[in-house]
This record gives C-alpha cells, structure tokens and sequence, in this order.
C-alpha cells in the first residue's frame, strides 16, 4: 500500500543553451513505499531529470515539491538529507573509507546524527565484505567498492528517499549485486516510509529493483 505523496515535479522544463527543451511538461508523483525504474535511450534527459527532481540543477518550468511544500531557498539542505541523490561515478572524499563515511556528520544539515561503526560493520558483514575496506584510502578502491562506499555515506544517514542515476552501469556482476542488495536492505527497513527512482538500461535490473516502470522520450515521460 503506498503511502502520503513525497516527491512531486510538476510541469518540469529545462532548456539547453540554444533554446531547445531538454525536458519538458514533466510530471512525476513519487510517494512513499513506491520504487520506480526510469527507463528510456541515451539523450532521453533520465539524468537531467533525477538532477532536477533532487534540486542539483536549475529549471527553466515548473516547480518541485517535497511532502507538498516547494523546495526552495532554507527547505533545500534539509531536502537533500531526506532525497539523495546518487550518480553511478562515485565522488569520495580523499583519505580513508571510514574518513569519507563519516564526512557528512560534520555538516550542518545533519546536525543531530551520529556516525555508527555499528552499522557500517553490520552491512560489510551482509554483504559478504572485509571490515578492512574502511582502512583503504579512496584511491585504492575498485569502481563497485567505491560505489559501494558512496551508498552506504548516503543510506547511513536514513533518507526517505533515494534518487539513483545507473549506479551499477559500470560495474561488475558481483559489485553491482552489492549495491542492489544494500539499497534493498535499506528500503526494506522502513518499506511504508521509504521509496526510489532507478534510472537504468538494463531492462531485467528494472524488474528486480521496481513495481514501477516510467519511460522517457525526447524529454517527455510515460508509463513503460
């Protein structure tokens, strides 16, 4: 059963530099308990729309709304701890794992939250992985580890939503069975409170990660 509306864009328009509509007439109700998997070709606008939808980019139309209430201006820091967002090229911080893991709880927006060993242990253990990858410095990292780091720097700090632009697109069967299994450990937490967006390519991950399917074309979304 879904729950209260989280996230909604409505009538989102981007606009490249030369006037053209990059995304336009978007609009996406996202609530609570749903996982959606975004679909569509290269140039489609998957990523300009996951951006837009988490406020890292500007729109030209339209408006986002996060639990009915315009994200704008004091909303936004807080917004981004309830609805991250997730690129499939992770960006650590330069040092060790545990370093970059607790990183965010020195930022104001997370004012109250605390870094736990605990729980960074227990997901390593889950996911069949050595607690010696928190002594590794961010340069000595596969692709999937670092993925992986970048997944549990986000979910530790129990978002309401997840906004996943292909994390798994350039990685390995194994790593990317890794990030599956640990977004799904966190949704299925909280699965009445918590929700997803997956843009993916790959048709059978779709399947697994979603009850959802949206397609985009041309900048214009439909039902899959």
């Amino acid at each position: 059963m879904q729950g209260e509306a989280l996230l909604e864009g409505r009538q989102i328009g981007r606009r490249a530099a030369s006037g053209d509509w990059l995304l336009r007439a978007v609009n996406l109700q996202i609530r609570a308990g749903e996982r959606i998997a975004v679909s569509g070709p290269s140039g489609s606008g998957k990523t300009l729309l996951l951006r837009a939808l988490a406020r890292l980019d500007p729109i030209d139309e339209g408006d986002v709304l996060w639990r009915g209430e315009s994200v704008r201006g004091g909303r936004t820091p807080e917004f981004r701890r309830q609805a991250i967002y997730l690129h499939q090229r992770a960006a650590l911080v330069e040092g060790r794992v545990e370093d970059d893991l607790r990183a965010p709880f020195r930022l104001r927006a997370n004012h109250g939250l605390e870094f736990s060993p605990a729980k960074i242990h227990q997901w390593l253990e889950l996911l069949g992985r050595d607690a010696g990858l928190l002594e590794k410095r961010d340069r000595e990292l596969s692709g999937g580890e670092s993925q992986l780091v970048a997944l549990m720097r986000a979910v530790q700090l129990d978002p309401q939503m997840l906004l996943l632009d292909e994390p798994t697109a350039a990685l390995d069967p194994q790593a990317a069975d890794a990030v599956e299994q640990l977004v799904r450990i966190w949704y299925e937490q909280q699965p009445d409170r918590r929700a997803l967006v997956w843009v993916s390519h790959n048709a059978e991950q779709s399947r697994r990660v979603a009850q959802r399917q949206i397609a985009l074309q041309q900048g214009r979304l439909a039902e899959a």
